[in-house]
């Protein structure tokens, strides 16, 4: 499977500066490092507001700066091509029509021309990754001249395993991605580039939990590492 997406342009669109490193920040890393893949991230949530009882982007003012200065650096960390930032509100994605997502997605689409599209598993806890899922899908639906041939969804650290034990909509892995330490390394850089999302163990998003999380995927593969996915839809 993974040797299908060598050469590839791959698009990862996720709600929030972070998600991206969380979800297949080792796997982006082996991609572009070993099988010549062009990756651009979007991003599509500003990340930070939430923390407030309100949405007031003139508080959040510089931090929202330092955030986007964060996710330059984390792209230089994982070495990804390029990346877009938008700014819908943080955990309030319910809040925007679905279509202005998608017309985001589709817009970007247009410009990087991707065969391959990464994005969160559609039942995470989160409402933002829910949203940016339906959006993904509905942005990619196999019409004519769809040239999107493959969709695949990611956990989530922290937004994935922390939905209700007896909810149906868990993530359920069928594609698993051998990773090396280096892009365990790799990920963890990345993610510690990240001032307010970074946390200590035994938090799911600190850097002793991430090399875990890849241990334990690594266990059910039989492998030191992995990353686990869920594939959506592959057309061939």
């Amino acid at each position: 499977m993974l040797e299908s997406l060598r050469s590839k342009k791959i698009l990862v669109v996720v709600a929030h500066p972070d998600d991206e490193l969380l979800g297949l920040g080792a796997t982006m890393h082996k991609l572009i490092k070993s099988y010549s893949c062009k990756i651009r991230v979007v991003i599509l949530g500003e990340g930070i507001t939430s923390r407030s009882d309100n949405r007031d982007t003139e508080k959040w003012a510089e931090s929202l700066r330092i955030h986007k200065e964060n996710i330059e650096s984390a792209r230089k960390a994982i070495g990804y091509e390029s990346v877009g930032v938008y700014d819908f509100p943080d955990n309030r994605f319910d809040t925007v029509a679905l279509l202005d997502i998608v017309k985001i997605i589709e817009k970007e689409k247009e410009s990087f021309k991707p065969s391959v599209i990464f994005t969160h598993h559609g039942g995470d806890v989160n409402i933002d990754h829910q949203r940016t899922f339906e959006a993904v899908v509905t942005a990619t639906r196999p019409l004519e001249h769809e040239n999107v041939t493959t969709i695949i969804s990611f956990e989530t650290p922290s937004g994935t395993e922390w939905r209700a034990a007896t909810d149906p909509k868990h993530f359920i892995p069928n594609f698993f991605v051998e990773v090396l330490e280096e892009d365990i390394d790799a990920k963890i850089k990345g993610m510690e580039s990240y001032e307010f999302e970074k946390r200590g163990y035994p938090h799911p998003r600190s850097p002793e939990a991430l090399k875990i999380q890849a241990q334990r995927w690594g266990i059910v593969v039989g492998k030191n590492y992995a990353e686990a996915f869920s594939i959506v839809r592959i057309i061939n």
